[in-house]
């Protein structure tokens, strides 16, 4: 028999939004809770389901070389919520997807207020959820209220781990002074003109690089209070002081590398330092500072981020910021089903299971709700193989660390080094023996190649299943 009381998700981030989307295509009923505007957060500017609050870009859209790429398409071919509405809104990124975030936001919104399976509520759990709700999915993110986090806490008699997460900032594209600036993306990558012109180039010579490292260097920063102060940085989305700390060339090899650009208006002289700015609208009058996460003080970014070429009038729509992090020790606390061991009736789904990006914490939504689905409508639940970018993100959170070791657990976007090996071509179509990159090019589109075949495999079984 199946079960037809609802499923409540808590939280109405990426990944709740994905959850409610499959849970409810499933047949299933589902009540989704999300806390805002009833109590906002201190990084969300609205009150819109699946509200992007760092970075507006799902990063490469490339299926055949790049892991979060594979990851976009064997979402689509679940059926993703997330991954239709970024296809639907997205701006120009050369060859990755960045979407119009308000656009994105409100179309999210929309397809989940008008779900007939789904109710949205409008409050605060503040606790564990009462025993008569059988199936939950928690996923309240980085930004679970201190309330939720201690409840949960108390639950499995284990302390969250926690890192800080920072905030790009968002400037107006008409206060760019374009007769320094040019819009080029790195290595022309992109199928239309459009998409090889979607970012704009901020060039440094060497003196205007060593003068802004020194700003950044000497700029007040955000205090920490006390009980932050041993949370460590998550490497992925440091803030650029903290990478200029690494060494002042640090930030030359990371989001100022000047490397597959070429100045417009002085082709000759190769610049030094390159500030990139990504298109953060359809209307392409916002751009966000590409990898600028910061921890200045407000009354210091305008300053030092105006000593960049280009910059020297920007207007800021949004300035950067920082947010403490929170997520679980999955491996200990969580089945191979993302069930809490010491209350299975409890799902977690994204950014608190240890994935790190959009997408990733989306996909999880996406396996939550369909195991939480599969198990209501009496289904077998059958997780993808660990050869799929699905697959080696759940393997990642259940099974992802050392035994004994601590710390050894960490926020994980999805990438190639995840994945079971694969025995990769050794040479091309004519015979030549590959070298290099062209071997480690070929190795990826081998495993690349599995995991979509594999993912339609596990995907033909769940609809299988359904008949």
């Amino acid at each position: 028999m199946t079960d037809m009381t609802p499923i409540h998700i808590i939280g109405g981030g990426m990944a709740g939004s994905e959850a409610a989307w499959q849970a409810a295509n499933a047949g299933v009923r589902v009540v989704l809770h999300e806390m805002r505007p009833v109590r906002g957060t201190f990084a969300h500017q609205t009150e819109g389901l699946a509200e992007l609050v760092c970075s507006n870009s799902f990063r490469s859209d490339d299926a055949e070389t790049n892991a979060v790429g594979l990851l976009h398409e064997e979402m689509r071919r679940a059926g993703s919520l997330i991954m239709a509405m970024g296809d639907q809104h997205q701006v120009p990124a050369g060859g990755a997807l960045a979407v119009d975030r308000e656009a994105f936001s409100q179309a999210v919104t929309a397809a989940l207020e008008n779900h007939p399976n789904i109710e949205i509520v409008r409050e605060e759990i503040t606790g564990l959820p009462p025993e008569d709700w059988d199936s939950v999915i928690v996923a309240t993110g980085p930004l679970t209220s201190q309330a939720l986090a201690e409840a949960v806490h108390a639950a499995t008699e284990e302390g969250e781990l926690a890192f800080f997460d920072a905030i790009a900032p968002i400037l107006y594209a008409d206060s760019i002074n374009m007769d320094v600036a040019w819009k080029q993306s790195r290595y022309d990558k992109g199928e239309t003109e459009e998409d090889k012109a979607a970012y704009i180039n901020c060039p440094m010579d060497k003196d205007q690089y060593e003068a802004f490292v020194d700003a950044l260097l000497a700029a007040e920063k955000t205090e920490f209070k006390e009980w932050e102060k041993d949370t460590p940085y998550f490497d992925a989305c440091l803030p650029i002081e903290v990478m200029a700390e690494r060494g002042r060339e640090t930030l030359r090899h990371g989001p100022m590398k000047p490397r597959g650009l070429t100045n417009a208006h002085d082709p000759e002289t190769k610049p030094y330092a390159v500030v990139q700015l990504r298109q953060d609208n359809t209307l392409g009058t916002l751009f966000n500072m590409v990898g600028f996460q910061t921890k200045m003080k407000y009354g210091a970014q305008a300053d030092v981020f105006k000593m960049i070429p280009g910059l020297e009038n920007a207007s800021f729509a949004r300035l950067g910021g920082i947010h403490r992090n929170t997520f679980l020790h999955s491996p200990k606390l969580l089945d191979g089903l993302m069930r809490l061991k010491a209350r299975p009736a409890l799902r977690f789904a994204g950014q608190i299971t240890g994935v790190e990006g959009y997408v990733e914490s989306a996909s999880m939504g996406l396996l939550a709700g369909r195991f939480a689905a599969a198990e209501k409508l009496g289904r077998a639940v059958t997780p993808p193989p660990p050869t799929t970018a699905l697959g080696a993100l759940l393997t990642h959170i259940t099974t992802g660390h050392v035994p004994g070791k601590k710390g050894a657990f960490q926020p994980m976007n999805v990438n190639f080094g995840l994945f079971p090996d694969i025995e990769a071509p050794t040479k091309d179509a004519e015979g030549k023996r590959l070298k290099g990159k062209e071997k480690s090019v070929a190795k990826k589109r081998a495993m690349s190649a599995r995991a979509l075949s594999d993912c339609d495999a596990w995907l033909h079984g769940f609809s299988q299943a359904a008949e």
